[in-house]
C-alpha cells in the first residue's frame, strides 16, 4: 500500500522554466533601481519633483538652500593662503564671528560647538572645527570675564586657541562676503553652521537647536554620505 502512495505522490522539483523565470527576475531587480533613481533625479534636476517636500527630512538644525560654496566666500587664513576644501575630506562645524572682540557669546559658542565635536565619539577624526571672521584674525581679542569651563582665564585670544580649541582652524574675509555666506547672523547671532567635505555650507544651528538632535543630525550625515 506505502508503495502505490510513493508512486501517487506528485514531484515538488521545480520545473526548468520556472528557475530561470526567478533569475531573471533577480537579475533585473539592480537594473529597475536604477531606471528608477534615474527618473527621479531627471526631475528633481528639473525642479518638476520637491523630493524633500515629498519624503520630510530628519534633520533637526534649518537646511541652508540653495547651499553655499566656500570657496566662494574669499576664505583666508593668517598668511593669506585661500581656503581650499576638499584637502581633507573632513565635515567642518563653521562658527561665525563679526568683529574683533570675542565676547562671552562668542566664547560661549566656541565652547558649545566644541563639546559638540568631542561628543561625536568614534565619528570625531571625521569632523573638524573652523571659525570665520571679518576682520583680521590678529585684531581677534578675547573679551571674558572667565571662561564657560570655569579653567584659567588666558591672556590672549591666540592662547585661548591654542589652550582651549586645539585643532580649530581660523580664517578670515571680507565683511561683503561674511554678510554674503551668513546672511542669517544678522538676525541669530547665535548661529552655526555645517560644511560638507567638498565645501558646501548646508546647515544651520542656533539656540533653539538641542545638544542631543545636532549630534544626531550630524551622525546621520556621516553615515549616509562617504565624506
Amino acid at each position: 500500500m506505502s508503495r502505490v502512495e510513493n508512486q501517487n505522490t506528485p514531484s515538488t522539483a521545480p520545473e526548468p522554466g520556472n528557475g530561470r523565470l526567478t533569475l531573471l527576475l533577480i537579475a533585473g531587480i539592480p537594473v529597475v533601481v536604477v531606471l528608477a533613481a534615474s527618473w527621479m533625479w531627471y526631475f528633481v534636476a528639473n525642479g518638476q519633483l520637491d523630493l524633500v517636500g515629498a519624503l520630510g527630512t530628519a534633520n533637526r538644525g534649518q537646511l541652508v538652500q540653495p547651499p553655499r560654496q566656500a570657496t566662494e566666500a574669499g576664505w583666508q587664513d593668517a598668511d593669506g593662503e585661500a581656503f581650499v576644501p576638499g584637502s581633507t575630506a573632513m565635515w567642518t562645524l563653521v562658527i561665525p564671528q563679526r568683529g574683533a572682540s570675542c565676547d562671552a557669546a562668542c566664547e560661549k559658542r566656541l565652547y558649545e560647538v566644541r563639546q559638540i565635536h568631542m561628543a561625536l565619539g568614534k565619528e570625531l577624526g571625521r569632523a573638524q572645527r573652523a571659525m570665520i571672521t571679518d576682520v583680521p584674525l590678529d585684531a581677534v581679542t578675547l573679551d571674558v570675564d572667565a571662561l564657560s569651563d570655569q579653567r584659567p582665564l588666558p591672556d590672549s585670544f591666540a592662547s585661548y586657541v591654542a589652550d582651549e580649541q586645539r585643532g580649530m582652524s581660523l580664517w578670515q574675509t571680507s565683511q561683503a562676503d561674511f554678510s554674503t555666506m551668513f546672511p542669517e547672523y544678522a538676525e541669530y547671532p547665535d548661529s552655526w553652521y555645517v560644511m560638507d567635505p567638498s565645501g558646501w555650507v548646508m546647515m544651520r544651528y542656533d539656540q533653539t537647536v538641542t545638544y542631543k538632535d545636532v549630534i544626531s543630525d550630524l551622525k546621520f550625515l556621516m553615515k549616509n554620505s562617504n565624506g
